[in-house]
């Protein structure tokens, strides 16, 4: 049973990354969402081949009361849904530094997590790609509420 869902997932692969679309070789712009707290992060994306890419995206927040950093690496697979439609999912991992200080409460650390990424893009006849996309994560000790984060976000990028 195990060697028959292996070769059903290996074709299906197979069958998946033939209808892949030549992605753009450098992406780099904003990724909107709320990313459990951090908002707004600059994002690069870099080709791999005609359907891989690996996508890594910087987000800080600095208020009077919190200051933290996190950067994400997220490996992707990019398939063609129809004409300039794409999906793409992939995973990967992060890390980040916050600290904390309210009415003489002070705190601070830093934390690593895994992440998985699906979503769909438009890329457009002009060099630009926007897309949509849901991102769990999973992190240790000192990442956000029980470990667990999630972020839906549009980002909007440059190709070149």
């Amino acid at each position: 049973m195990k060697k028959l869902f292996f070769k059903v997932f290996l074709l299906v692969g197979i069958v998946l990354s033939g209808q892949a679309q030549k992605i753009s070789e450098n992406a780099i712009g904003l990724r909107l969402g709320d990313n459990d707290g951090f908002g707004t992060e600059v994002s690069y994306q870099r080709a791999f081949g005609k359907a891989n890419r690996l996508e890594a995206d910087l987000g800080w927040r600095s208020s009077r009361n919190v200051n933290a950093i996190k950067l994400a690496g997220i490996y992707q697979w990019v398939w063609n849904i129809d004409g300039n439609f794409n999906w793409y999912a992939g995973g990967g991992a992060g890390l980040g530094s916050w600290s904390y200080n309210q009415n003489g409460y002070k705190d601070n650390g830093t934390f690593v997590f895994v992440a998985g990424d699906i979503g769909v893009e438009y890329d457009f006849d002009i060099p630009l790609l926007l897309s949509l996309d849901f991102r769990p994560e999973f992190g240790g000790n000192g990442y956000y509420k029980n470990n667990y984060g999630s972020d839906i976000a549009i980002s909007v990028r440059y190709q070149f």
